[in-house]
């Protein structure tokens, strides 16, 4: 009986740390952008083009550089942005209902979509990449590069 009041000591304090990371992962860091402040720009080999946005939704994090992610429809969208291999969506918090990574991963699997990169080195070694629909969708992340898979680690 002496037993009892130390689990249930551990398991309420299981139970509350779980909870606490759960909301710090899904809500506690990120911060909507203001669609004023919603710009987005693709470098071209002509030159950086900033995108005309209608309807931008995003969100952002000091914690992390992975955690930007943009929802938009982009009206001049140059033909000449290039190609961004192995893109790979990252999933965002569920609140964020406008960025779907798994249906966005599989319309670039199947070519519904294509992903170009939109900034290189945005920070050290993650790029801005965005996937294209041929509607004007665009939808945005920040993804790790590896341009130096040879060394095998980051500076």
């Amino acid at each position: 009986m002496n037993g009892k009041p130390v689990v249930a000591t551990l398991v309420l304090a299981t139970v509350l740390a779980g909870g606490g990371m759960w909301y710090a992962q899904e809500y506690g860091y990120y911060d909507r952008i203001d669609p004023a402040d919603g710009a987005i720009a693709v470098d071209t080999p002509a030159g950086t083009v900033d995108l005309d946005l209608i309807g931008f939704e995003g969100i952002d994090a000091d914690s992390s550089p992975l955690r930007w992610r943009a929802c938009a429809r982009a009206e001049n969208l140059p033909a000449d942005a290039v190609p961004y291999p192995d893109a790979t969506p990252l999933i965002g918090p569920r609140w964020f209902d406008c960025f779907d990574a798994r249906e966005i991963g599989r319309d670039l699997e199947r070519g519904a979509a294509r992903a170009i990169l939109a900034k290189s080195e945005i920070h050290t070694d993650v790029d801005r990449v965005l996937a294209v629909y041929p509607d004007g969708r665009v939808f945005g992340w920040h993804q790790y590069n590896d341009k130096t898979p040879e060394r095998g680690v980051m500076d």
